[in-house]
């Protein structure tokens, strides 16, 4: 059997690692250079502490507040476009309590799964992505917040997911190098964090060690379909056939299924994110700035600072203003981190493929027998 995985991030170096391991025959077409996709520079969370969707009621009341600043922690950009409309009232349709009790039960299946298929990868390519099951904090400035990251406390017990609670001394004892401004944490010891790059370029050496083809540089133009069922797909004006097709083309993926004939509600999130080489004063876990939608991650000596919920469409456009915040909240909260302002050339932009309902697209669909799709994963990857 031949399958195709259409997208060369880490959904689809994934799904290539576990096909092969069956005896499938794998190639992978991925439309850029293969070195600067989403996969590359997020935080690098595995988190089963995430299991609240991000079409919640509580991000769209914050949302409202925000969505006008240009340099706000979620920011939607005024546009008259149908597809973003649609998803827009799609979204609000999905931010309510009952939806969002029901979508955290199918999310947090899908994140301790990923966690429990992280580690396996892990011991097989033994651990050369530097996989860490260290925990994450959830650290919080005002009582507000951390009353409401206590709260989630009761629904993480529900799911299994263990959760410590720290004041502000507790944290600075855990923490003693950073000078901690939050006055207190949730801590989830489930959670756990790697080296994206690392991770990413382990996975596409096994691969191509163990026979997968990569196109790099290479889009797909055409599908070509007999008796509902993909044939091929069409790359550089040729044809390229095969028993099963899979499209994880992250936030490109409504565009790839279009050509398909099938309507894919779904944003392009964009996340920023600096990496800032031998921080001398660095956390030895990572840590979510709540009020400020921050993530920090250690990686050995080094520090990447990540965040911000863009939807602007799919663009590479990084906004300054927006990187700057991200680093000020850091410098805000510790008080012997001091990040120097970025310039423009080390700053990082992705764009993250957001569902209106905080849910991937994960299946087979009913209009051809042998496509499955794997996308929307937003910052969940």
């Amino acid at each position: 059997m031949k399958i195709v995985i259409i997208g060369g991030g880490i959904i689809g170096l994934c799904s290539a690692f576990y096909l092969t391991k069956s005896g499938i025959e794998v190639t992978i077409i991925e439309k850029t250079d293969g070195d600067n996709n989403c996969s590359f520079g997020n935080a690098g969370y595995i988190s089963p502490s995430h299991f609240i969707p991000l079409a919640s009621p509580g991000l769209v009341k914050q949302a409202l507040k925000w969505m006008f600043d240009s340099s706000s922690p979620f920011y939607m950009k005024p546009r008259l476009n149908i597809d973003f409309i649609k998803w827009g009232i799609k979204f609000l349709k999905n931010a309510n309590y009952e939806k969002l009790y029901h979508n955290s039960i199918h999310l947090n299946e899908i994140l301790q799964y990923s966690r429990s298929k992280t580690i396996e990868i892990a011991d097989e390519l033994k651990n050369s992505f530097d996989l860490e099951l260290k925990g994450c904090y959830m650290m919080c400035r005002n009582e507000k917040t951390l009353e409401h990251e206590i709260e989630l406390c009761d629904r993480a017990k529900d799911f299994g997911i263990e959760t410590i609670v720290y004041n502000k001394e507790e944290l600075q004892k855990l923490e003693p190098n950073v000078g901690v401004n939050s006055i207190g944490a949730v801590y989830f010891p489930l959670d756990a964090h790697l080296h994206p790059i690392k991770w990413m370029n382990a996975m596409k050496e096994y691969l191509t060690n163990n026979g997968v083809k990569i196109l790099y540089n290479t889009e797909v133009s055409d599908f070509i379909i007999f008796n509902n069922k993909i044939k091929s797909v069409v790359i550089n004006n040729q044809k390229n056939e095969a028993d099963q097709f899979i499209i994880a083309t992250g936030a490109w993926l409504p565009n790839v299924v279009k050509k398909l004939g099938i309507d894919l509600l779904l944003q392009a999130g964009k996340g920023y994110s600096v990496t800032f080489k031998n921080v001398e004063n660095n956390l030895t876990r990572p840590a979510i700035l709540v009020d400020d939608r921050v993530a920090l991650t250690p990686l050995g000596n080094d520090l990447r600072v990540g965040g911000t919920m863009e939807l602007s469409g799919i663009n590479h456009e990084i906004k300054m203003n927006r990187v700057n915040a991200i680093v000020n909240a850091v410098n805000k909260n510790f008080d012997s981190i001091n990040l120097a302002l970025p310039s423009k050339q080390d700053a990082w932009c992705g764009l993250r493929p957001v569902t209106p309902d905080g849910l991937p697209c994960i299946g087979r669909t009913n209009k051809y027998q042998n496509l499955l799709i794997a996308g929307g994963h937003a910052m969940l990857g």
